[in-house]
């Protein structure tokens, strides 16, 4: 369920894309370059689908990253983002112990969950995919988000992110096939630019 890093590495690849006549005005890169905080105005939303309907939908509460777009060098941009395993929050206190227990996330032990970009393409003129390494519970494994620019406004942008995340890679799997393996993260990130 760490997938949420990965969608800030792929932010960088969408503010590179050229203006078009989408209703959100897409900045060049040369406009758009430089350092930005992840913003509290974000939100890391997940869930984890189970046979027969229903499954479980949550999302974290602390996180925090940066990601800096270099104007003329994308492939080089760098997508950095770090959450807090223990701040997930579903709405019902069982299963939000149970997944900060060893059997998931092991919150005793693992701190934290980190994504550290290696590539972004774009896919789009108002899109891309960002590419990394997604480390959890003492585990790393290549992982990918699409982005969408969703906002610019000088000094802020915006996107959706998603991706899908096999559990089985972080042992985490506990529970398949009653619950699916994948979790889909779905990421709305603001970025302030310092």
């Amino acid at each position: 369920m760490t997938r949420k890093t990965t969608l800030f590495a792929t932010l960088l690849v969408a503010a590179s894309l050229p203006q078009t006549g989408l209703a959100v005005d897409v900045p060049s890169l040369a406009e758009a370059a430089g350092r930005y905080a992840i913003t509290g105005g974000s939100s890391i939303a997940f869930t984890v689908e189970q046979v027969g309907g229903g499954g479980i939908k949550g999302r974290f509460g602390r996180f925090s990253g940066t990601f800096n777009l270099k104007a003329g060098d994308l492939p080089h941009s760098m997508v950095n983002f770090e959450l807090k395993p223990e701040s997930v929050s579903t709405g019902q206190d069982r299963i939000d112990a149970f997944l900060r227990s060893g059997a998931v996330f092991d919150t005793g032990h693992f701190e934290t969950i980190s994504f550290r970009s290696e590539r972004v393409e774009q896919t789009g003129p108002d899109s891309a995919r960002i590419t990394g390494t997604l480390t959890a519970k003492g585990r790393s494994s290549t992982e990918s988000f699409d982005v969408k620019l969703t906002a610019w406004s000088g000094r802020r942008i915006a996107f959706n992110v998603s991706g899908r995340i096999f559990r089985s890679r972080y042992a985490m799997d506990v529970g398949t096939p009653i619950y699916s393996n994948v979790v889909q993260f779905d990421m709305k990130i603001e970025g302030l630019r310092g």
